[in-house]
Parts: C-alpha cells; sequence; structure tokens
C-alpha cells in the first residue's frame, strides 16, 4: 500500500472540502453590507432577465464598472465586483447582493476591506432565445460590442456614488439604474476599410432569434484602379474587434498601440498599425485583401468558427454564407490555393482548426500561439486524466494550486481556481463571456438545463470527464482529430501548417502545441512538411517571430509558389 499516496488524497480531499465548507459558511453568513439595487421604469419599463452587478472602486477614474470589468479581464483583481441573477424583476423591485452574493476578487462581501468606496451598479440585460434543439435559455445577446457586461448597449447603469463600507457595520445602500448604454458607433467605411454586417439565415434558425456575422475587409493599395484584377485573401483572426485588420491606420497613434505592445512584451516583432500601413502602401508590395470576421455568439465575443451543440452551427454559417457574400462583393480569387490563414490566442486556434477541418479550401495557415489545440495539456490540466482542475495530482499537501496564467518570467498571475470564481461571478451557467466559459461552450455538450455542461465546476474544481470524453469525440483536441484523420486529410495539409508559440506563454499554450508537433513529425504518407517555430528564452503570450508585412509577403510567395498553371499571379504579387 503506498501510505504517501493516501495522505496526497486526502490532503487533496481535506482542501476540496475546506473550500466548499468555507463557501457555505459564507452563505450562511449574516449580511452587515448590503446592496438594494433597481432600475428606472424611464430607464426600462420592462420585466428584466439578467445578472445585476456592483462594482466597488477607491476611485472615480475610470468609472467603478469600467475598472471592475478591465480588473477581472486583465486578472490583476485591483477593482472589486459582486453579482446576483435576477429573473423577470420590474422596474423600481430591488435585487439584493450581500455576502450570499459571489463576487471577484473576494468571494463575499463579509471579505471587502473596510473603507471609503465609489460604488456603481449594472445590469446586464438577457434576451430568451427559443432553439431549434427545444432548449429555452436566457443569454446575453451581443449588440456588436463583444460580450463586454461592462460596455454592452442596452445595458442599465448608475451614477457612482460615494458611501463607506466596512463588513462589521451594517448598512445598506440602494442604488437605482437611470443610464442606458448607447449603441455601438460603427467606423465608417474608407478608400482602405470597407465593413459589412449580414443577418445569418442558419444561426437565425438555430437559435430563433435574429443573429448577425460581419467582417472588415481591407482592401490592397490600387483596387479601384484596377478592376479587372481579382486577389488573394488572408483571414486573420482575433477576438471581436471594429478595428481593420493587423490593426492598420493610416496615422501615426498618439498613444501606444495595444497590439505592438503587447507583441513587444511578449518579444515579438509585431509593428505598429502605422507601419504596417506603411509597408501596405509601398510600390512593391504583394496586393492581397485581408478580412477580420466579426461572429460574437450569446456566449463570448467570438463563436471560434466551427460548429457547437451550445453555440450552434457557426461554422457552417462562415463556411456557407459570411466567406461566399465576401467573394460575391470583393474582388477576391475563389480558389483554395489563394485564401490563407492566420491568427493568435483564440484566433490562432480557430485559424488552425479551420485549415484542418477545411484542408482543401484554405491554401495555408500560420497560427500564432493558439488556446489549446491539445486536450492533455488544456493550460496545464490534462483534461482526460486529472480529477480536479485546481489542484496538481499527486502534489505534496498544502502544495500551490495550479497557474491559469503566468508572466514570461514564471511569476504566477492567477489560479485556474481564481480564474474560474471570476467567470462564475460574472455570469452563472457558463454566461460569463470569458474564457474557460467558451472552451465549455464550443468543445462541450448542452447540459438538461440548456446550458453548457462544464468540463469542471467552477468552485470546486472537480473534472467531468464525460465532457471530457464529448469534446474529445467531437473532434475539439486538434492532436486527436489529425491522428484520427492523417490518412484522409494529411494529402491536403502538405505544407500548410505552421505555428508560432513564445515557449514561456502566458497562458501555458506552448505545451499543447509541443504535443501537436511531436505527433506531425511522426507523419509519413504523407509527411506533413510545415513548421513549429518557438520564441526563446522567455517568450510570452502574443510573440511572433515576423513583422506583419513580412507575415503577409510569405504568403504571398506561397500563393504564387501553388497558383495552377494560367494564373496571373504578376497582375496582384507585384515586384
Amino acid at each position: 500500500m503506498n501510505h504517501n499516496r493516501i495522505f496526497v488524497r486526502l490532503g487533496i480531499l481535506t482542501a476540496i472540502v475546506l473550500s466548499l465548507y468555507s463557501f457555505s459558511v459564507q452563505a450562511e453568513s449574516k449580511s452587515k453590507v448590503r446592496f438594494e439595487i433597481s432600475f428606472a421604469d424611464a430607464a426600462r419599463p420592462d420585466k428584466t432577465t439578467g445578472r445585476m452587478f456592483v462594482a466597488i472602486s477607491p476611485t472615480l477614474d475610470p468609472e467603478p464598472r469600467i475598472a471592475a470589468y478591465n480588473s477581472a479581464r486583465r486578472r490583476d483583481a485591483r477593482v472589486p465586483f459582486f453579482a446576483v441573477d435576477v429573473n423577470q424583476l420590474k422596474p423600481n423591485q430591488p435585487a439584493v447582493i450581500d455576502s450570499t452574493s459571489i463576487g471577484f476578487p473576494y468571494m463575499s462581501l463579509d471579505q471587502l476591506p473596510a473603507g471609503d468606496y465609489y460604488v456603481q451598479g449594472v445590469l446586464n440585460v438577457y434576451t430568451q432565445f427559443h432553439r431549434a434543439d427545444g432548449h429555452v435559455i436566457w443569454a446575453h445577446m451581443d449588440q456588436w460590442e463583444g460580450q463586454r457586461w461592462g460596455f454592452a448597449p442596452g445595458n442599465l447603469l448608475s451614477e457612482p456614488q460615494k458611501v463607506h463600507l466596512d463588513p462589521k457595520q451594517p448598512v445598506t445602500v440602494k442604488i437605482l439604474l437611470t443610464k442606458v448604454i448607447p449603441p455601438i458607433e460603427v467606423p465608417l467605411d474608407t478608400e482602405w476599410v470597407k465593413r459589412i454586417k449580414i443577418q445569418s439565415k442558419i444561426l437565425t434558425a438555430f437559435w430563433g432569434h435574429p443573429m448577425y456575422l460581419g467582417a472588415t475587409v481591407l482592401l490592397p493599395k490600387g483596387y479601384a484602379e484596377h478592376p479587372d484584377v481579382n486577389y488573394p485573401v488572408v483571414y486573420a483572426q482575433s477576438h471581436f474587434s471594429l478595428a481593420p485588420p493587423f490593426d492598420f491606420a493610416t496615422e501615426k497613434s498618439d498613444g501606444p498601440n495595444v497590439f505592438a505592445t503587447m507583441a513587444k512584451q511578449a518579444g515579438g516583432r509585431k509593428e505598429s498599425g502605422y507601419e504596417f500601413y506603411q509597408a501596405w502602401n509601398s510600390d512593391d508590395f504583394p496586393r492581397m485583401i485581408a478580412v477580420t470576421f466579426q461572429h460574437p455568439t450569446p456566449y463570448f465575443d467570438d463563436s471560434y468558427a466551427v460548429n457547437s451543440a451550445n453555440n450552434g452551427p457557426y461554422g457552417d454559417a462562415i463556411m456557407q454564407e459570411l466567406i461566399p457574400y465576401l467573394e460575391s462583393h470583393f474582388r477576391m480569387i475563389p480558389k483554395g490555393y489563394a485564401r490563407v490563414l492566420t491568427g493568435g490566442s483564440t484566433g490562432g486556434w480557430e485559424s488552425f482548426a479551420l485549415q484542418i477541418y477545411h484542408p482543401d479550401f484554405f491554401g495555408g495557415t500560420w497560427t500564432m500561439y493558439p488556446d489549446p489545440i491539445d486536450f492533455r495539456q488544456y493550460g496545464l490540466i490534462d483534461i482526460y486524466h486529472d480529477d480536479n482542475a485546481f489542484t496538481v495530482p499527486n502534489a505534496p499537501f498544502n502544495a500551490p494550486e495550479r497557474m491559469f496564467q503566468q508572466d514570461p518570467d514564471a511569476q504566477p498571475v492567477a489560479s485556474v481556481r481564481q480564474i474560474s470564481q471570476m467567470e462564475y461571478a460574472s455570469g452563472t451557467h457558463d454566461r460569463s463571456g470569458a474564457q474557460i466559459d467558451i472552451w465549455d461552450a464550443v468543445y462541450g455538450p448542452v447540459g438538461d438545463d440548456g446550458y453548457p455542461k462544464p468540463l469542471w465546476d467552477h468552485l470546486t474544481g472537480k473534472i467531468d470527464h464525460s465532457v471530457a470524453e464529448y469534446m474529445r469525440d467531437h473532434g475539439y483536441d486538434m492532436h486527436e482529430y489529425l491522428q484520427a484523420n492523417w490518412p484522409k486529410i494529411g494529402p491536403q495539409l502538405v505544407g500548410k501548417l505552421r505555428v508560432y508559440c513564445g515557449d514561456m506563454d502566458n497562458f501555458y499554450l506552448a505545451y499543447a502545441v509541443y504535443l501537436v508537433e511531436d505527433f506531425l513529425k511522426t507523419t509519413k504518407d504523407p509527411y506533413y512538411n510545415g513548421e513549429f517555430v518557438y520564441g526563446r528564452p522567455m517568450k510570452g503570450h502574443g510573440w511572433q517571430p515576423m513583422t506583419n508585412a513580412e507575415l503577409i509577403r510569405m504568403m504571398a510567395d506561397q500563393i504564387a509558389k501553388n497558383a495552377p498553371a494560367g494564373e496571373n499571379a504578376a497582375s496582384w504579387k507585384g515586384k
């Protein structure tokens, strides 16, 4: 008998029990700080279902709801929030947030340090969906903001107010929501950048509600002056954004470029949007069209561009509606060799998945730091063999919990438990609009209640292996999919798979990339003949080894090389 293993398991079990006990004690504790939040009928006259938030900030700059939302998404946990679901809440009827309400970074209001704060209420409004699968659910209908509860048009807000809060002293704070967040202002089209938005018949039929797809299109120099020329297209994917592909900008920005800054912090070579424009507009640059998609779902700012039991047939909608619409409205070469892919993080997973799911339709992917593409390394979790997402198997008693995020120098930022708590506080039933929840929604099955069935319990970390097996068996684990289907899809993927990832990716994504590379190196008849490149040493999330302009040149060379006989590559490739 292995006594050490018994003690380890007892230690882990004890930690879980104590965690559950701590939560139950908090749930039973008497509220001393209490918020009563209602909305004025002038702001919204209807009964409303959604999630009510209170944001608690030591300052007014920025507004508490903005500071709390951004703090949670950045995972720096500096501005707490607490929330509760509301069901058919009437105008002027208060929703109560007290110490039984879950928050982040504090589980309970009882843990809030005493002090002076500015507080602000937010109601994230939900829509009822009668889906084609027979389920009726409530979720936030994206208003082209990218599933951000702190910014979503139609959500209700209060004016911030200053209060003194002390968990040891009884106080009831009344908050009235009187403001409505206005609609998003979509940037105007220019000679370079065009935006489209179409209603998807496929998604509307699934959701029982009008659903939309969009795209931002960057045109090449001379597009209008050469009406007889058709162009290759690069689909560059990321999170929801109305910004042009590659952050294209015809003028220098007064402030820091977010994407270039992230890349530089990661040790990468991504240039600013203005620097990219200078290359794009140069005489010897390849003439291509670049496109980003907008495809937010009721669960996230991005569908991952695949069909999903919870999100619905987004893969079909993109392939059968959005891309054909683009090819009919812009002069794109509608052939596989001339369609290429790239993207980072979520867009990295998406670019890799689109290429292997549609091996003939696309001519190659240059995938950057993708979300986990082998679920034996779901970050640091092996979803098939680990029993708990929070704790490390066979770790010594009181060992640190498993991390979700690190800095490139290996300093811990946030644990899986902390991020799970943040997402649960942001939205129950996987409705946080955040990372772990969308993985459940994209890869996992539908639960009996119509919402995604979680891979692990957000409060205990216990993994449901039936969900893990579903994810594997339905093709979302890229390693498993490639291995099972290589004899069929391998011949169409030769020379098309290129992956780039920092060795110290902030979300531990390199480990899954290593595993997929290990498999592809073993392929025969045919050999995959692609490329895996790792940023070393200490290169983080956002690293890429080339500028975007250099990336476009690499793509253009491959497209021209693979063009069938008779295709006039000189008309678009230039010198």
